[in-house]
């Protein structure tokens, strides 16, 4: 089930995210990132042709693929083949660090050693970022968006 304030910040929900991508539409949507930079506020986007969430039983496992875009750098792709991780289910075993990403980095999200892309991470933390986006990797704002192809 998704949560939070659906005119703002809000989460859909990992069991609708799978339904859509892989069970019911596949193939039918990319994923687009809508990126804006923290100080200057120029926009970027980061966009993939390829996106599905596999069910629970596989812990929301992430495939993601073709990246387009002028970000800069195909920070969500370094995440492919990732479970989503949160706070109670730490599923980032990744070899790099032995901490559970969520849990240090503010928010749930699909993670691989605790890097590449920081979008649901919690600002107040200081891991809010899209690695190497021109003239900074600090982010004031971002959105995930499914986009039918």
């Amino acid at each position: 089930m998704g949560f939070g304030d659906p005119s703002g910040n809000y989460w859909l929900g990992n069991d609708l995210l799978s339904w859509l991508t892989i069970h019911q539409f596949i193939n039918r949507y990319k994923l687009k990132f809508d990126l804006q930079q923290n100080g200057t506020g120029n926009w970027y986007y980061a966009e993939y042709s390829t996106f599905r969430v596999r069910p629970e039983s596989y812990n929301y496992n992430l495939q993601v693929e073709g990246f387009s875009g002028n970000a800069g750098y195909d920070a969500f792709g370094t995440h492919n083949e990732q479970k989503f991780t949160t706070i109670d289910r730490d599923n980032d075993l990744s070899g790099w660090s032995p901490d559970n990403c969520a849990a240090t980095r503010g928010g749930g999200f699909w993670w691989r050693a605790c890097g590449g892309c920081y979008v649901n991470g919690a600002r107040s933390t200081g891991h809010f970022y899209w690695w190497n986006l021109p003239g900074g990797r600090h982010l004031q704002l971002s959105r995930m968006w499914l986009q039918c192809k």
